[in-house]
């Protein structure tokens, strides 16, 4: 083989090493760009599902209405779960043999219970938002072999925040009351039933503003209980005239116990704002309710006194 002819032959070796190396790179490259796709899919799944915008939004409705509740101490036998409408109810000697006084301290414990689980769920619930904006920051600032390096530290963030949903989910729903003492005192022969105690809720009470409206000198109200059937219960209705311009004025102004959703008003001033507050009457097993509903109607002025205006206008 002449010289010239060894170096073609040589010069076509190194061309194909060469190849074969670009090739193999080329496949490399390829392959860690899909691995970046596949991973960073997955983050985009789980922003756009188990952490979207929406259902945050969502979330922290519902933390405003369960702030807006009333919680109450629920009485059940072990067998049954919270919520079921089939049992029969425990008979009214149940609350003769519960000690009273340990009954409120348990309610005190419900009370406490309570203000913890909903400070909670707000915690958490800025932890799942924080965590969201973590997760996009890594997406819009990291290239791709910053993402792939920091994989690990991604993943075990994903990891962290689907427990912390986890945990918010199970925490939306009131839960056991844990009892350290015993509730019934001994009682000799009698037989204790198995009883356990849960928090249970009820959904706020709120004004019908479209129905609750102002007359001359009375006014037609009406609220409803939102996401729930209105059962027949007891509520409590305030009133009083804002801005009193005489002595005599301060007393418009008063609470009534209300059987219905509804309630009539009379014997007020003409022209003038009132306002009134509903919220649920006092029951011996509630815990927890700081939130009333407020609305304020002006009656309208009689026609006479309208006219009487308008004649004196310049």
């Amino acid at each position: 083989m002449s010289s010239g002819t060894m170096d073609a032959y040589l010069n076509e070796i190194e061309n194909n090493l060469q190849s074969i190396l670009y090739s193999e790179e080329e496949d490399q490259e390829n392959e860690t760009w899909k691995m970046y796709m596949e991973r960073k899919n997955i983050v985009l799944e789980f922003l756009h599902s188990d952490l979207s915008i929406h259902l945050l939004k969502r979330h922290h409705k519902r933390i405003e209405l369960l702030k807006k509740c009333s919680y109450y101490i629920e009485i059940l036998p072990k067998h049954l779960a919270l919520g079921d409408q089939n049992h029969l109810m425990l008979p009214t000697t149940m609350f003769q043999l519960i000690d009273p006084w340990r009954f409120q301290r348990m309610k005190k414990v419900g009370t406490v219970q309570t203000k913890i689980q909903l400070l909670l769920l707000t915690d958490l619930l800025e932890q799942l938002e924080q965590g969201r904006e973590e997760l996009v920051h890594f997406l819009e600032t990291y290239d791709m072999v910053t993402f792939l390096a920091r994989w690990d530290l991604v993943k075990q963030k994903l990891s962290n925040l689907s427990e912390l949903m986890d945990n918010f989910l199970a925490m939306l729903v009131p839960g056991r009351l844990y009892v350290k003492h015993r509730l019934v005192s001994d009682v000799g022969a009698t037989k204790i039933p198995h009883i356990r105690l849960v928090l249970s809720t009820k959904m706020p009470v709120m004004f019908d503003r479209k129905e609750s409206v102002a007359h001359e000198d009375w006014v037609s109200l009406k609220w409803f209980i939102t996401s729930q059937q209105s059962q027949p219960e007891q509520y409590e209705l305030r009133f009083k005239l804002l801005e009193p311009r005489a002595q005599q004025e301060r007393i418009q102004c008063g609470i009534m116990p209300v059987t219905s959703n509804m309630c009539e008003i009379r014997n007020l001033l003409s022209d003038r704002s009132y306002r009134f507050t509903i919220k649920r009457a006092e029951a011996y097993t509630l815990v927890y309710e700081q939130w009333r509903d407020t609305i304020t109607l002006k009656t309208k002025p009689y026609p006479d006194e309208d006219m009487e205006s308008t004649m004196c206008e310049p």
